[in-house]
This record gives C-alpha cells, sequence and structure tokens, in this order.
C-alpha cells in the first residue's frame, strides 16, 4: 500500500468476498435461511471494517454477496459508516455487489454481472469486469492458446466499454509464486503501448452522442471538449472509411493519432463524412491494430 501510493499515481482498492464456500458458519446461515447472522458477526464484517481502518483503500470492490440479501451481510449499516464516519468518507468508491438484487441497482457504480456490455449508455458510471483469460479469473495450466483474448479481441472490447461510459477491469490471475505468464505479461504490454499512443483518445473522454457508427458498426466514438474521436477497429479495404455520425463543416480536419498530416475527406450527400486513408507503410503506422482518428470543428461535435 505505501509503496503504491509513494512511488506510483496509481489509486489503491481492495477486494473482499464476503462469503466462503466452506466456511461451517456461513453453511449454518444458508441452512437457517439467513435468519442467523454468525458468518457475518464474526467474520464477514470484521474483515471488512479491518481493511478500511488499515489500509484505507480508495476502491472497495465487493464481491460474493449474490446467494443472500443485503440485509444479512449488513451492507446498509456498512456502507453508511463507509461514507459518512470512516477514515475514507471523502475519497472511497464502492461497486454495487451488497446483496443478492442489488448489482446494477445500488453502489457507486455498476458491475451488474461479469462481462457485462450495455447497449446503450447506462444512467450510472459502470465497470465492464473482465478477463483476459475467456474462461478463467484464475491462472490455468491446462489453457490453450485460443483461450485467451487476442490483442484485438481485447482492444475492441476495450473501445467499446470506454464509447459507453465505463472502465474496463482487465484480470489476470498470477501463478502460485505470483508470476504473472508471458502471454498475459504481453497483453499488459500490448494495451499499454497502444494506450502510450492513443491515450488521449480515452482518458477523460465522454460519450459522444452516437456510440458507434452505423454504417461501420466497428467504429466506435468517444469525445473530449470539442474533438471527436473515431476508433477504427478495421483498416477500410478500399482506402475509403465512410462514416454516416460526423457531420464536417467548411473547417473540419481529420487526423490519425500518431501520424503527422492531416487526411482528406468529402462530406457525403446524404449526410455523413468519406475519410481517405493514404497509403501508409506498416512500419511508419503509429499502432498495428485500432487506429484514432480526431475529427476537429464538426457541425454536432
Amino acid at each position: 500500500m505505501t509503496a503504491i501510493r509513494t512511488k506510483t499515481n496509481l489509486h489503491f482498492g481492495l477486494y473482499h468476498c464476503l462469503y466462503e464456500w466452506l466456511n461451517p458458519l456461513y453453511i449454518n446461515d444458508k441452512a437457517n435461511n439467513w435468519k442467523s447472522y454468525d458468518f457475518v458477526r464474526t467474520k464477514a464484517m470484521p474483515a471488512l471494517y479491518e481493511i478500511v481502518n488499515k489500509y484505507q483503500p480508495d476502491i472497495v470492490w465487493s464481491d460474493g454477496d449474490y446467494e443472500a440479501p443485503d440485509t444479512y451481510w449488513g451492507s446498509t449499516e456498512f456502507l453508511a459508516w463507509l461514507y459518512n464516519d470512516s477514515p475514507i468518507k471523502d475519497i472511497v468508491v464502492t461497486n454495487d455487489r451488497w446483496g443478492i438484487n442489488d448489482t446494477c441497482k445500488h453502489g457507486g457504480y455498476w458491475t451488474c454481472k461479469d462481462r457485462y456490455m450495455p447497449t446503450k449508455v447506462p444512467p450510472k458510471k459502470w465497470e465492464n469486469t473482465m478477463t483476459i483469460d475467456k474462461g478463467s479469473w484464475g491462472f490455468r495450466r491446462n489453457a490453450n492458446l485460443e483461450d485467451y483474448l487476442t490483442i484485438e479481441e481485447l482492444l475492441a472490447i476495450f473501445i467499446q466499454t470506454v464509447s459507453l461510459g465505463g472502465n474496463m477491469l482487465m484480470n489476470v490471475g498470477p501463478q502460485k509464486d505470483g508470476v504473472i505468464a508471458p502471454i498475459l505479461e504481453e497483453r499488459l504490454r500490448q494495451v499499454g503501448a497502444w494506450m502510450g499512443i492513443n491515450g488521449e483518445a480515452i482518458r477523460g473522454t465522454n460519450p459522444w452522442t452516437t456510440q458507434n457508427d452505423t454504417m461501420v458498426p466497428d467504429t466506435w466514438y468517444t469525445k473530449k471538449d470539442s474533438t471527436v474521436y473515431a476508433l477504427v477497429l478495421t483498416w477500410p479495404s478500399n482506402g475509403v472509411l465512410s462514416l454516416s455520425a460526423p457531420m464536417p463543416t467548411s473547417n473540419t480536419t481529420v487526423n490519425m493519432i500518431g501520424y503527422s498530416g492531416q487526411f482528406e475527406w468529402q462530406k457525403r450527400s446524404g449526410g455523413g463524412i468519406d475519410i481517405m486513408f493514404p497509403n501508409i507503410p506498416i512500419d511508419k503506422l503509429p499502432v498495428k491494430y485500432a487506429w484514432v482518428l480526431t475529427l476537429s470543428n464538426l457541425e454536432n461535435a
């Protein structure tokens, strides 16, 4: 905790699973239809209060809530203390996993379910909680190559999540000695390298009026101030990207982040814009996948 806060600019968060599958106190409370509270009184809640008071995390990420109601867990009382009287009351953020049927309704932000991806921008801040391993939250020695998301798949999920106003929790499972497997390390480094070029289209952005384009569904949008970002997952085969959502003006400019020079464009007769992609040598491309265009001075920015 001290190293994270003094040597990095990361926010420190802690995960806490409310229940324990094989704990006899939990099994007994469950058998009593949640009318007894021995497990909550002696284990779950003392652990929560301890991690808050001892480690003072910026995020309390609750899990393991989905068998019992929040009245069993004592969630209302804990959250009231957390937000009003705890040592982190002015900075803490929580998720929505505090009791059965609480997800997508309560909490500081929504997770709803693992790998949640809404079809439109939700009314509350949300998070896509997912894994690079398609089938597990932990390290699997028997995982095959196809069990891991490719960098193209991973960026597609990431970009869609941000375009819809969400954050993405990208999980990797370490080995028993704490080592991150090389394929997982590679994915993390690939995302980091992509963000090193295109981070301005992600950090501090908001959803635009349109999230993805009707003419090119694998083009997604974000916005920051008066700039609209078009995040293009597939390079146009004919060299022309035809978009229906952006409405250009005579002052509109189109650039690709990481590449010098403006892109030529034409206004579409039925509305929208045709963007001409130049023949860029592969070694001159800023990234190998998921290219970002900045659209300035749009009529509908």
